[in-house]
């Protein structure tokens, strides 16, 4: 039996929850569907430092069902369900899951963004515990330290240029010999003492202290002769950018060349309608996690501006 809302938003995390939070308030009656990864990436995140009202170190687990228990609390309804395809072209728009179906007046996408990864096995035994994708979200732990930073385009840069900012050096190791990054950034990156660039360069393998859970070394290789090496670091960066969640969503919404949903200046609307997106799916600068709760407001607040339009 297909569920009808008057919102419905796809996928949870920070933006989900929030905009479910105000929706629910604002009497809109919205349902959740929470995804295959119920509270997004802060779900399998350790250490939140900057999110703001917590002055001692929390759990991103932790956070994410204390949103989720807020949104519960105010009156939002949440299912457990993936959506696998979508059909926007007219009112109501219809959501299909591999649970069930649901149709709703208008709709809140909150899919998100997956950073990409290298698939090393260490990789992901150490991420959270000295790997990360996210310079501003965990550089913090890495003061007077030394990092390494893996990439060449303006991700790596950019992210390479903050940690400048907070460790005590910054090495960069990109598989060719030169950068795809802006040339302004890249002068930038030259320019900076504290920076080291490792040119033909590949990031083969981590070590680590499996019972400290800590990073002490990366393994390198040279991309010409195979030639491995190991190099002593504190903390990874894999900077090779983001995937957004939008296949949903092709030839059905403006997305951007990187594939990320374009919305009006200054709000969440997107090309259609009645749709909207929040977080990381439609932000491609920022990505953090007070950013994209900033957005669910704003969308249930779009949201509910235009329902009352839409039936002026």
């Amino acid at each position: 039996m297909e569920q009808h809302a008057r919102v419905a938003i796809i996928g949870s995390g920070p933006a989900g929850y929030t905009a479910a939070i105000y929706a629910a308030r604002a009497m809109l009656n919205p349902i959740l569907i929470e995804g295959s990864q119920g509270g997004g990436q802060l779900s399998t995140t350790t250490d939140v430092e900057n999110f703001p009202g917590f002055a001692d170190v929390i759990q991103g687990p932790w956070l994410m069902e204390q949103m989720k228990a807020q949104a519960l609390h105010v009156g939002a309804r949440l299912v457990n369900d993936e959506i696998t395809a979508v059909e926007i072209g007219e009112r109501p728009f219809r959501l299909h899951g591999v649970q069930g179906a649901y149709s709703a007046d208008a709709v809140i996408i909150c899919t998100g963004a997956q950073a990409k990864w290298l698939g090393l096995p260490d990789e992901t035994e150490y991420r959270g515990f000295g790997v990360s994708s996210c310079a501003t979200c965990d550089g913090f732990f890495y003061r007077d330290q030394t990092v390494l930073m893996v990439g060449g385009g303006n991700t790596a840069v950019e992210e390479a240029l903050y940690m400048t900012n907070i460790a005590a050096k910054v090495i960069l190791a990109h598989r060719r010999d030169s950068l795809r990054a802006d040339k302004v950034l890249q002068a930038r990156l030259f320019a900076n003492p504290k920076v080291e660039i490792l040119w033909n360069t590949a990031l083969v393998g981590i070590e680590g202290d499996p019972v400290a859970k800590s990073v002490r070394a990366a393994r390198l290789a040279d991309v010409g002769t195979g030639e491995t090496r190991r190099l002593a670091v504190d903390g990874i960066f894999v900077t090779i950018g983001h995937t957004p969640a939008t296949n949903l969503f092709a030839g059905k919404l403006d997305l951007s060349p990187t594939g990320y949903i374009r919305t009006q200046a200054g709000t969440t609307r997107t090309s259609v309608p009645g749709v909207f997106a929040a977080g990381d799916v439609m932000d491609e600068r920022y990505r953090q996690a007070v950013t994209a709760a900033g957005t669910g407001c704003m969308a249930a607040l779009d949201a509910e501006q235009w329902l009352m339009e839409s039936a002026a």
